[in-house]
């Protein structure tokens, strides 16, 4: 019984990922599979168009065994964080023996050699990236920077090709992947397939391959479900078009603006400078843009300088609503996930799940109510983040009669019977 571990957002599932899931499971002979998926949102610092139980359906019928829900304080960080929160909980399984993600390059060997530079920090590096920083570059940029001195100093073969490895997004993910691998001291073997289609930010739909962010576009910008037919397998238009049936529109992070707004215009300075990622001075350009302008786009092109990327403003932003404050997270993140959540399953998931009882240590939440009898301090601080990631998520969706609350304890995980 061999079982290869995905990492996901499937926000929506499409075709390249219905490839990512068949491919993985020939290179890595596996017969079995478990994926962590992020919950209501997402590592850019958005909600999912559609809600995790709905995602996670339409993973399960398109032939993924078995999802478990990454925790939101993990789902809506930088990608290293969110890397290792989805390492740690494949490893702490204890029933994984491959992962397999997606990338630019595709090629493990070069990429592992980036991560173990990003491991141990040689001298010289950590030079090269202090003066970039210093620049006044990003932290991305900085890092690109420090590693391509780094190893065209050491007249590495990567020198010719590192830029372009840097600056694609599924390598930086993968990378990220391959260090906490390493930081988890992981038995699991890791492989590399190149993504095939259209590009990360590509937002065109063309052929029968096309872009998350390209079919998140269509959906938001037109209720014509059809025109994505051929770039998504049937069980995601099913499944979206439900979605849609019941609550009239798809999600976006606009439809917080008011919450976020009352947020940064009522709550104290202290606790927004309290916020996870926010650095000294930058409460100071929230409150300011937030009084200024009326909607999240244009806050944030109001805070951004150089040094901060717009999606990482958007993960700030994103903090902010659901109060995730730096000391907070760091607590969470010393002792890691703290539990395995099962969203959905088919007949060979549950057969996993049993597996996963014999071989781990960490509870599984399948009735959600249950974790409270468990009375762990650490699961159910970092538990309650994912409820009120639910009941915020909800409160976006108000083209609809009724706000959905505590979903959390009032869904059960989908078991596909056929």
């Amino acid at each position: 019984m061999k079982i290869v571990g995905l990492i996901t957002e499937y926000n929506p599932f499409h075709n390249g990922h219905l490839y990512h899931l068949e491919k993985s499971k020939e290179i890595t002979e596996c017969s079995y599979s478990v994926v962590v998926m992020s919950g209501n949102f997402v590592q850019r610092g958005e909600p999912a168009i559609v809600d995790k139980w709905t995602r996670a359906k339409m993973a399960v019928d398109n032939g993924v065994d078995l999802v478990i829900e990454l925790p939101t304080v993990y789902a809506v960080q930088s990608a290293e964080f969110f890397a290792y929160g989805a390492i740690k909980t494949l490893d702490s399984l204890g029933i994984i023996d491959s992962v397999v993600f997606g990338s630019e390059n595709g090629n493990i060997e070069a990429l592992e050699e980036i991560a173990d530079v990003l491991i141990t920090e040689p001298t010289t590096f950590k030079e090269y990236l202090k003066n970039s920083l210093n620049k006044g570059n990003t932290y991305p940029v900085a890092r690109s920077k420090a590693l391509e001195k780094y190893f065209k100093s050491n007249k590495s073969f990567l020198v010719n090709d590192l830029s372009k490895v840097l600056s694609s997004p599924n390598n930086i993910l993968g990378i990220e992947y391959l260090k906490a691998l390493k930081k988890v001291k992981s038995t699991i073997k890791p492989y590399t397939i190149n993504r095939i289609g259209a590009g990360y930010h590509d937002k065109k739909l063309k052929g029968n391959l096309a872009s998350a962010s390209a079919i998140r576009n269509q959906i938001i910008n037109s209720s014509n479900l059809n025109k994505i037919s051929n770039v998504v397998p049937e069980a995601t238009v099913y499944y979206l078009n439900n979605f849609l049936d019941k609550y009239n529109s798809f999600n976006n992070l606009e439809n917080y603006t008011h919450i976020l707004l009352y947020l940064i215009r009522f709550i104290e300075k202290k606790e927004i400078s309290n916020i996870l990622d926010v650095e000294e001075g930058l409460e100071n350009r929230i409150i300011k843009c937030g009084y200024e302008k009326d909607s999240i786009s244009e806050i944030i092109k109001c805070i951004k300088t150089k040094r901060y990327t717009y999606t990482r403003l958007q993960r700030i932003l994103l903090h902010i609503l659901l109060k995730i404050s730096g000391n907070s997270f760091l607590e969470l993140h010393k002792h890691g996930p703290q539990y395995i959540r099962v969203l959905a399953s088919n007949q060979k998931g549950l057969t996993i799940l049993k597996k996963i009882k014999e071989n781990s240590n960490i509870p599984i939440i399948t009735k959600f109510a249950n974790y409270q009898k468990l009375k762990k301090a650490m699961l159910n601080r970092m538990i309650e983040y994912d409820i009120n990631a639910t009941n915020l998520y909800f409160l976006g969706l108000t083209n609809y009669n009724g706000v959905k609350t505590n979903l959390d304890f009032l869904t059960s995980p989908y078991i596909k019977t056929k």
